[in-house]
């Protein structure tokens, strides 16, 4: 998919027609949507066109369980707009951006929704309006993310990769810990798809970053004793710790520029936030959260910056090593 061409200000008119509505009313489904039921799935696409010859594929795989709600609602109210318009800013010419809600496949009715890559904004607020917001979870302290790794891995086909061996992006939203395997019976159940074993968390980790660089946002800070630690095993700084959930878009355009290469270090994410009016207090949170992963790709920015930063991961898995070495 990936059709169309975006308007930021379409966009933004769309925003403002919802301002005076309830959770509820922008999120209207009470059930999955049945073109974002994954049974039968075959292949989600981002393809380059004439318009956009240089597709960037994006993911966002959102956390719909009953603590994590807020975020789809701030996309959907505000944000989205912001995202696409960062985006622009950091001189990303083609984003493609497609939505999926994640749940708990143990307890919940809809623990796998699955949008479209698009490039519209009607197309784009249409799949994440769409999304069901369950509102579940199983309260064991681990979801089904490992479900969104899977689904990238072998039902997406992204021409940014096909064409110009450059990965996509998947942004990750969460507060707990993933399942240690994809479930053969879950596959079966949610997809139709027969496995002969269940999959390890991170053999479908390392198939899914062979197209995709992998991100998990944590919501705030008080949310990431938690789930920090497992994540940083598998993904390393990669693991992004926000102070607040309202930083979500900015924390992933910058990620998106920093990655391509169009935003230098965090001094120019800084520059880039301001000029789009981002108050001081926020541009301060984003670059706090990105420092570590903006050292990753700079090492010697650690050097030039004096800034308290967590402790770098202690151990990261090979196809980890594969990609940065």
């Amino acid at each position: 998919m990936g059709y169309g061409n975006y308007s930021h200000a379409a966009h933004q008119a769309l925003i403002a027609d919802r301002a005076a509505l309830s959770g509820t009313e922008v999120f209207g489904q009470r059930n999955c949507h049945a073109l974002m039921n994954p049974h039968g799935l075959k292949i989600r696409e981002s393809r380059d066109g004439d318009d956009h010859p240089q597709s960037l594929a994006i993911a966002f795989a959102l956390d719909v369980t009953g603590s994590m709600g807020m975020i789809p609602e701030l996309l959907a109210r505000q944000e989205l707009p912001s995202f696409m318009k960062l985006l622009g800013d950091c001189r990303i010419a083609d984003p493609q951006v497609l939505f999926m809600a994640i749940g708990d496949a143990t307890s919940d009715s809809a623990p796998l929704q699955i949008g479209q890559f698009e490039t519209t904004a009607e197309l784009m607020d249409q799949w994440l309006t769409w999304s069901f917001l369950e509102g579940g979870g199983g309260g064991g302290g681990s979801e089904s993310y490992e479900l969104a790794f899977y689904v990238l891995a072998q039902h997406t086909d992204i021409d940014c990769w096909v064409k110009r061996r450059k990965r996509g992006y998947l942004f990750l939203t969460g507060d707990e810990r993933p399942y240690p395997a994809v479930s053969r019976h879950q596959i079966d159940a949610l997809l139709g798809e027969k496995l002969d074993e269940d999959i390890p968390i991170d053999e479908v980790i390392a198939a899914a970053a062979e197209t995709y660089h992998l991100f998990f946002l944590i919501p705030d800070l008080e949310r990431r004793g938690h789930c920090e630690r497992r994540w940083r095993e598998l993904l390393g700084d990669q693991v992004i710790c926000m102070e607040s959930h309202v930083d979500t878009c900015s924390v992933a355009a910058a990620i998106v520029g920093l990655t391509e290469g169009t935003l230098s270090d965090v001094d120019a994410v800084a520059t880039v936030l301001a000029a789009n009016g981002t108050p001081r207090e926020r541009i301060a949170a984003t670059i706090r959260a990105l420092q570590p992963y903006a050292d990753l790709l700079d090492p010697e920015a650690a050097k030039r910056v004096n800034r308290a930063l967590p402790p770098a991961a202690s151990h990261r898995p090979a196809w980890w090593k594969r990609l940065f070495a």
